[in-house]
C-alpha cells in the first residue's frame, strides 16, 4: 500500500473513503469537522445526537458522502477520551480504520489526522503510528491457507490528511511506519504457519530466502555442529524429534562492527514450531496453539530484516533456536542432566520447560558472537498470560537502565512491558542435588523462576520478553484479527535503530 501525505483540508481529497477521528464530547460542532458536517447536510450532528457517533474509542460508522466532499463515503471512528490518547492509541486507531473497512472494496482511504486529540506525541510519531497501524489492519492470517478471503481489504493508497505541517517530515515518519508494519506482516505469517508446515528446518530455509533478499549474512547450525559446540540444552530438547533442530544466525555488518552507539544488539527469539511438552506432555486442551511457540523466532527474524531496510549498513545479530519438543525414543527424560554451552551443568526437571533450555546456549552463543547487549523474546511461560493477560507483555532485565531503554523503545511504538522482578530468594527452589541447578521448580513464583534461570547464560546487559500472552489473540479485536499480533516487533526495530548512525 503506497503511503501519502498532503496538506490539506480533509474534504478536499479525492478518496473512496475519508476517516474521520471523533473524540468524545467534541463531535461536528469543533473546527473542521463541523465544516465537514456541513457538507454532509447535517448528517454527523444527527447521528451523534441518536447517539450513532459517539467518540467510544475505535467504534466506526459509516455513512454516504455528498457531492461537496471528494470522497465517496465518510467513516467516523471514535479516539477515545483524549487524556489516554497516546501510542497505543494512535496505532489502533489507524488499525481500526483499516479492519472497520474488511468486506469493502476500497482502493483509496483518506485520513484525516488534523481531528485527532491533542497530546504529547510529536506529529512525525502519529503519522508513524497511524500509518503502521493502517497498514498493519490490512492483515488477515486466512489468507495463508483459506481458497477463498476477500474480507480484509487490500487498498492501493493510503493518504494521511493533515493542515498546515512539514509534509516531508510526516511522510518519512509515515514510510517508517509502513516498512515496521511490512515486518510484523512476515513475523506474523511464520508465526500463524502450521506446525507440519514449518519444522525446524523450513523455519531455517525461510530465514535463509529472507537474507538473501535483504543481504544479511547467515549461517544455520545443525545438530552434529551444535553438539560439537557444546549446546546441551539446546540439543537436550532438539533431540526428541525426527525434525532435526536449527540454529539460525543473521548478521548485518561485519565481524567485530558495532554500531553508533558503541553496541552490537543480539536478538534472540524462541522457535520451538511445536511444543508438546515432551515427556512431560501437555494436556490436549488448546494444544493446537502450541505452534505459535516459534513466534519469539519469526519476530528476531522479522527485525533484523526490518532494521537492515531502514539503516542498511547498521550492525546487528539475531539468532533463532529452532526446534520441536516431542516425545520420542531419543527424547529428554526428566532427571536427565545436560551441559550447556557456558559449562554449567542442568537437571532436566520438566521437559515442558524447553524454551528456557534452548534460549540459554543461544544467549552465551550470541555473547561469543561478540554482542555487547541482549534482548530475548519467548512465548516462555503460561504464568505471564495468568499476571498480565493478552494486552501486556511481563519483562526481567539487568542493568536497570538496559531495562528501561528497552521499554522506553516499546512506548514510542505503542507496546506495553510490566517489570517483573528478579528475586534471588527463589533460587534456592532451583537447586539441585546432582547439577549446578535444575529448568524448573515448584509453580510458587514460576514465572520469576523462568527470569532467574535465563540470567544463569548472560554476562552482558539483558532482557528477556515474556510474550506468552501478548503473541497472539484468541479472539478478534477492533484492531486486530485473532492470531499473531507481531508484538515486541516494532521494540526491536525502534530498540536497534537508535545504534544507527545519526540517531
Amino acid at each position: 500500500m503506497r503511503i501519502r501525505v498532503v496538506a490539506e483540508r480533509p474534504w478536499a481529497v479525492s478518496a473512496d473513503v475519508l476517516a474521520v477521528p471523533i473524540v468524545p464530547g467534541g463531535g461536528p460542532v469543533d473546527g473542521a469537522v463541523a465544516e465537514l458536517d456541513r457538507r454532509l447536510d447535517g448528517a454527523l450532528g444527527d447521528l451523534q445526537r441518536i447517539g450513532e457517533v459517539d467518540g467510544a474509542a475505535y467504534h466506526g460508522t459509516l455513512l454516504r458522502a455528498s457531492g461537496e466532499v471528494g470522497a465517496a463515503w465518510v467513516l467516523t471512528v471514535g479516539t477515545g477520551e483524549p487524556g489516554v490518547f497516546g501510542a497505543v492509541a494512535a496505532y489502533r486507531f489507524g488499525a481500526s480504520v483499516v479492519r472497520r473497512l474488511h468486506g469493502r472494496h476500497v482502493a483509496r482511504i483518506a485520513l484525516w489526522l488534523g481531528g485527532l486529540p491533542p497530546g504529547s506525541l510529536r506529529g512525525e510519531q502519529v503519522a508513524m503510528l497511524v500509518a503502521r497501524g493502517a497498514c498493519e489492519g490490512t492483515y488477515d492470517p486466512a489468507r495463508l491457507y483459506r481458497t477463498r478471503t476477500d474480507e480484509a481489504p487490500d487498498p492501493d493508497e493510503l493518504v494521511l490528511v493533515t493542515g498546515d505541517a512539514d509534509v516531508a517530515a510526516l511522510q518519512m515518519a509515515a514510510e517508517r511506519g509502513a516498512t515496521i508494519a511490512d515486518g510484523a506482516r512476515i513475523a506474523r505469517d511464520l508465526a500463524n504457519r502450521a506446525s507440519n508446515d514449518v519444522s525446524p528446518e523450513v523455519l531455517a530455509d525461510a530465514a535463509t530466502d529472507l537474507a538473501r533478499a535483504h543481504d544479511l549474512a547467515i549461517d544455520v547450525i545443525g545438530p552434529d555442529r551444535a553438539t560439537g559446540l557444546g549446546m546441551g540444552m539446546f540439543m537436550a530438547v532438539g533431540r526428541g524429534s525426527d525434525n532435526p533442530p536449527r540454529l539460525i544466525v543473521l548478521r548485518n555488518g561485519p565481524d567485530g562492527a558495532t554500531d553508533g552507539r558503541g553496541r552490537l544488539l543480539g536478538l534472540i527469539g524462541k522457535g520451538v514450531t511445536f511444543d508438546s511438552g515432551g515427556i512431560s506432555i501437555k494436556p490436549a486442551d488448546r494444544m493446537e496453539e502450541m505452534k505459535m511457540d516459534k513466534t519469539g523466532a519469526c519476530t528476531v527474524i522479522a527485525a533484523i530484516v526490518t532494521a537492515k531496510r531502514l539503516a542498511p549498513d547498521m550492525p546487528l545479530l539475531a539468532l533463532a533456536p529452532a526446534v520441536e519438543n516431542m516425545p520420542g525414543p531419543h527424547s529428554t527424560r526428566p532427571g536427565d542432566i545436560v551441559r550447556a554451552l557456558n559449562g554449567k551443568s542442568v537437571e532436566i526437571q520438566n521437559t515442558d520447560a524447553e524454551g528456557r533450555l534452548i534460549l540459554g546456549d543461544a544467549l552465551t552463543y550470541a555473547e561469543r558472537l561478540g554482542a555487547t547487549h541482549l534482548v530475548d523474546v519467548a512465548t516462555l511461560t503460561g504464568a505471564v498470560e495468568r499476571a498480565f493477560g493478552k494486552l501486556v507483555t511481563g519483562a526481567f532485565g539487568t542493568p536497570q537502565d538496559w531495562f528501561d531503554a528497552v521499554v522506553a523503545a516499546g512506548a514510542r511504538q505503542g507496546e506495553r512491558y510490566s517489570q517483573v522482578p528478579l528475586v534471588d530468594d527463589y533460587l534456592t527452589d532451583m537447586e539441585s542435588w546432582y547439577a549446578d541447578l535444575q529448568n524448573a521448580g515448584p509453580s510458587e513464583g514460576s514465572l520469576v523462576k523462568s527470569g532467574l534461570f535465563l540470567r544463569e547464560f548472560v554476562t552482558r546487559p539483558w532482557v528477556h520478553l515474556d510474550i506468552g500472552g501478548s503473541a497472539y489473540l484468541r479472539r478478534a479485536t477492533d484492531w486486530a484479527p485473532r492470531g499473531a499480533t507481531g508484538v515486541a516487533h516494532a521494540t526491536l526495530v525502534e530498540l536497534a535503530l537508535e545504534g544507527a548512525a545519526g540517531a
